[in-house]
């Protein structure tokens, strides 16, 4: 499982041309699953976004979580980010888990950031997604459950 994770000033998911949904000052989380991902790596992976301190304090330092400045989450599925580029110019996604498996992974992943009491706001699983972000900082960092 892996996940990009966005330090925005807002964000919006548009879908056929409406607002499906948005938040103010938090986090966007691309969510990709790959094959083999269980919901230990979700709730791991929830955990780590929710608390992970990348935005600044009183100092300017980063030192505060989501969870410390009442940020909110926007969790957006990916299947791409389970691609393959290594052979050839056109992706491979075999490594994509099949979404009957992942979309109920998707929605405990959610359930998990959701315990930490943040407001989380989603995309639709399997949907064209456009999706409009104001990045602050630019700050961006990706989490992948097979480092650990």
């Amino acid at each position: 499982m892996k996940v990009i994770i966005q330090r925005v000033q807002n964000c919006s998911v548009t879908i056929d041309g409406a607002v499906h949904s948005q938040i103010g000052k938090g986090l966007l989380i691309l969510l990709g699953i790959a094959k083999g991902d269980t919901e230990a790596e979700a709730a791991y992976l929830a955990a780590k976004c929710t608390g992970l301190r990348i935005f600044e304090d009183a100092a300017g330092k980063m030192n505060l979580s989501a969870e410390a400045i009442g940020g909110e989450l926007m969790v957006v599925t990916n299947f791409t980010l389970c691609g393959s580029c290594i052979k050839g110019k056109r992706p491979s996604f075999d490594g994509a888990e099949r979404p009957e498996i992942a979309k109920p992974l998707t929605e405990f992943f959610v359930s998990e950031c959701r315990k930490s009491g943040l407001r989380v706001e989603t995309g639709v699983f399997g949907a064209d997604m456009k999706v409009a972000l104001t990045n602050d900082g630019p700050v961006t960092l990706v989490i992948d459950t097979a480092e650990r």
